[in-house]
């Protein structure tokens, strides 16, 4: 790696020589400004406001403006005159635990690089030093013209220095907090703590920018000639007011099921927690599945045979009729000839008497 910076530790009496060497990179995209008449690219030049012509480096300077908008010149020289003993060196001033640097102020990271053979002791020294206080150092150094604060600190077997906004440019967080008395009870405090629980930890190098590999594949499709289609937007649910408790809930049984742990469904049951619901979809009356092609040939069978029951029904019904009708009548016969003979016994009875009623007056007459 190349170095951007050399010079020295200042450890007291002991001094490291070291090479500064950026820790991190930007994988950030970067686009160029273009016309959009023609595609060509666009340019910015450095004009002077008086001549309105165009400045080349070497014509530039430093100015500091006034705040009645005078321009005070500072050259390269004047500020080579002022006493600053940081110039080259970077000046451990204390070893504090690290809680107490306020992550807030930390900027750019670099590698401390031991420059030359000479420096490996001091440097090794330096280091097991660190490891085993379990401190870090604060120190200052010079970079790109001005003074800054720095923190030191082992990096497997390497001293990084993180640099460190001086503590007046941290802003104080005044009107941030949210207005008024917000009360949190303990329910949703133990909802966010089994929430925090379920997330657990997570593998800091098995992150990476989403967005920017987005934009790589987009490049790449547009310089082939595909065809680019838009992704599906996702409702992230911004602005929409939600129970708490229910959403805390949600989101303990979504970081269940996005790990994989078996029973998440069913952790609600007896724990007091809330299972997921899922909405029942209206349907428009046609809720019955798809008939198959088996199922309406015996649909259509049955319905043929109960055509047939039917006409076989509606014909048996004049005949019982009919039947009733000639039991009737043979009723009726039948009290006919029983009449008939009752008469016929009682004209026979009639005349049978008035034969003895006839004989009996020629007896007294006699």
């Amino acid at each position: 790696m190349r170095s951007i910076w050399n010079g020295a530790i200042s450890f007291g009496l002991v001094s490291i020589p070291i090479k500064l060497v950026n820790a991190t990179e930007n994988h950030s995209i970067h686009f160029r400004q273009i016309h959009l008449a023609d595609g060509g690219r666009i340019r910015y030049r450095k004009v002077c406001e008086l001549d309105e012509e165009e400045v080349q480096g070497g014509e530039i300077g430093k100015a500091y403006e006034d705040a009645d908008g005078t321009m005070i010149p500072i050259t390269d020289e004047d500020l080579a005159q002022l006493p600053l003993p940081t110039a080259k060196t970077i000046e451990i001033v204390a070893f504090v635990p690290a809680d107490q640097i306020d992550p807030l102020q930390m900027d750019a990271a670099y590698y401390l690089s031991a420059n030359g053979v000479p420096a490996a002791k001091p440097y090794t020294l330096l280091r097991e030093a660190l490891k085993r206080s379990n401190k870090v150092a604060v120190a200052k150094y010079a970079l790109r013209g001005r003074e800054r604060l720095g923190m030191l600190r082992v990096v497997d077997d390497v001293i990084a220095m993180h640099g460190l906004l001086w503590p007046d440019e941290i802003r104080a967080p005044e009107g941030v907090a949210p207005d008024g008395d917000v009360t949190v009870r303990d329910a949703e405090l133990d909802l966010a703590d089994a929430l925090m629980d379920t997330l657990g930890e997570v593998d800091m190098d098995s992150l990476h920018d989403d967005y920017r590999e987005a934009v790589e594949e987009l490049i790449a499709a547009k310089a082939s000639g595909e065809t680019v289609r838009p992704a599906e937007s996702g409702d992230a649910g911004g602005g929409k007011v939600i129970d708490l408790i229910a959403a805390l809930e949600n989101s303990v049984q979504a970081a269940k099921k996005s790990r994989g742990e078996e029973g998440a469904g069913a952790e609600g049951e007896g724990d007091g927690e809330m299972a997921d619901v899922h909405p029942i979809k209206k349907t428009s009356g046609k809720s019955s599945p798809q008939p198959t092609k088996k199922s309406t040939a015996a649909a259509k069978k049955s319905t043929a045979a109960a055509k047939k029951s039917t006409a076989a029904a509606r014909k048996s019904t004049p005949k019982s009729t009919g039947a009733k009708k000639s039991t009737s009548t043979t009723k009726k016969s039948t009290a006919k000839k029983t009449a008939t003979k009752k008469q016929t016994s009682s004209s026979s009875g009639s005349g049978s008497g008035t034969k003895k009623t006839a004989s009996s007056r020629r007896r007294t007459s006699a």
